[in-house]
């Protein structure tokens, strides 16, 4: 049998040959292609399942938010800053309330009293009231021992804050050489305090040290000043105030002038530039005439 015949083949055969197996070929590309790959299973997730996903989801955003949070410590109401304040969720406003309420030597010794002052909402006071820490004689009170104690601290007596000098303010604890400094360069400014809550003003200075200072001088000898006229005073003489700058004394005189006079003083708070607390201090040097 001669096998060599069966494998010779001319061109056309060859050719078709050839053409089969590329056909082949593309045959089994295709199929590999477009036949998805029966190893990768994908399941579709069931309600059940898709509602702890979410809710482990949540629980990682609420850990995080959590950590993103402040942390709150034990603190006294009474000595909130406006930093303080704002961390804790209080407004502007609730803010001010406490340190004017504080400005006039007065203490909050509960939750209730804080709550009052500041008009804060239930919600909030619920959230921030376990972190208030006030002074074991207030949570401990005793009728006898308070009484002989705030009869103690009536009974003693306040040097003239206008006449303290400089060894006076240094011997205060907390009170270091440059407040003290300060201290005696604004009242030289000012020409002497007229009230204690004028410490307030100078720059620097923390609340607790001007606590501090009021609990060993008060203003007792105020000078002798005379009240500028709003109604009649230049912006020269105006600026002269503390607070006032000669731009916010020009802008005076033109609101006086655009309604013929100030009837109140009060009216100042239309000024840009003049805040409230800053009118509490402008008051002390002027006046109206149409008062």
């Amino acid at each position: 049998m001669n096998l060599k015949s069966h494998f010779f083949l001319d061109n056309r055969q060859r050719s078709g040959i050839l053409l089969l197996v590329l056909i082949l070929v593309a045959s089994w590309g295709v199929y590999f292609l477009i036949t998805p790959d029966t190893s990768y299973k994908s399941e579709a997730l069931t309600n059940e399942e898709l509602q702890v996903f979410e809710a482990r989801i949540d629980s990682l955003r609420r850990i995080k938010l959590a950590a993103s949070q402040p942390k709150i410590f034990p603190f006294n109401p009474n000595f909130i800053t406006d930093y303080k304040g704002y961390t804790l969720g209080m407004s502007l406003a609730e803010i001010d309330k406490l340190l004017r309420f504080r400005e006039k030597d007065q203490w909050i010794n509960s939750a209730e009293d804080f709550q009052n002052v500041t008009g804060v909402s239930d919600s909030l006071l619920q959230t921030i009231s376990p972190y208030f820490k006030f002074p074991e004689w207030v949570t401990n009170s005793k009728p006898k021992a308070s009484k002989f104690s705030f009869a103690s601290a009536e009974e003693k007596p306040k040097s003239d804050l206008n006449k303290a000098d400089f060894a006076s303010f240094t011997q205060i604890e907390g009170l270091d050489e440059a407040i003290a400094k300060r201290v005696l360069s604004y009242r030289k400014r000012l020409g002497g305090f007229l009230e204690d809550n004028q410490l307030y003003d100078i720059y620097g200075i923390s609340k607790s040290q001007v606590y501090a200072i009021k609990d060993r001088f008060t203003v007792q000898s105020k000078p002798e000043i005379k009240l500028i006229d709003v109604n009649s005073a230049n912006a020269s003489d105006l600026s002269t105030v503390p607070f006032i700058t000669f731009e916010i004394a020009r802008d005076i005189i033109d609101y006086r002038v655009l309604h013929e006079g100030i009837n109140n003083l009060d009216e100042l708070l239309k000024i840009d530039g003049i805040s409230a607390y800053k009118l509490e201090r402008i008051k002390l040097y002027l006046s109206s005439n149409q008062n």
